[in-house]
């Protein structure tokens, strides 16, 4: 299920990049963020309800919750008139937790999932500076990551884990890190193009007037 989870959680990150880049209104993405949220919630509290308190399948799902809860709070966030900061700051727990579990990942042996929370964990921290920090200059660059690294980082690892296609060492750690990095340099290179706008999940005062009307 994590898998079948994990290859959502690559379109409601694209659109959430292209949101930060102004292609996607907040409140068109905050539905499909509550759709991604509700499942990575949903599902893992059935399993660990279902785990018998077995210590391996909780320690393997309750990390699902962090991508659920996100994705709950940052749409209800985009539908509701409520200021931003607040996902801002769990964003930086969030990153804080990705660290942990990419070095539990390196330990566990599967260095290439090591690399990719780390990968998260730099996303997560980028919204933390957006929403918390209001670093507005960071708004494209940022941007453009998310939107860049969203399929990488989860709708392709989960279709390789589904098909039994995952490289767990060093060749396949080596070949995310290559592919991440040049899609960074991309990124930064697009951002250096692209207009520095006030991030902002929750609607504007523009969109509320004019569904007063």
């Amino acid at each position: 299920m994590s898998a079948v989870g994990l290859f959502y959680v690559g379109a409601v990150l694209f659109i959430n990049g292209l949101m930060l880049l102004g292609r996607v209104t907040p409140r068109s993405a905050g539905v499909f963020n509550l759709f991604v949220g509700g499942l990575q919630c949903v599902i893992p509290l059935m399993i660990v309800a279902q785990s018998g308190g077995d210590h391996a399948t909780l320690h393997a799902t309750f990390p699902i919750l962090l991508f659920g809860f996100t994705y709950l709070y940052v749409g209800i966030t985009n539908l509701t008139s409520i200021s931003a900061e607040g996902v801002g700051w769990f964003s930086l727990f969030v990153s804080a937790s990705a660290v942990y579990f990419a070095l539990d990942s390196i330990a566990a042996g599967d260095l290439t999932f090591g690399v990719v929370w780390l990968a998260w964990s730099v996303l997560w921290f980028l919204f933390f500076a957006l929403l918390a920090l209001e670093k507005a200059a960071w708004t494209p660059f940022s941007g453009w990551l998310v939107t860049l690294w969203a399929i990488p980082t989860t709708s392709v690892p989960a279709v390789l884990l589904l098909r039994d296609a995952w490289v767990p060492g060093v060749v396949g750690a080596l070949g995310m890190l290559v592919a991440l990095g040049i899609l960074a340099l991309i990124a930064w290179i697009l951002a250096k193009r692209t207009p520095a706008e006030e991030p902002s999940l929750a609607r504007s005062p523009e969109e509320l007037a004019g569904q007063s009307t």
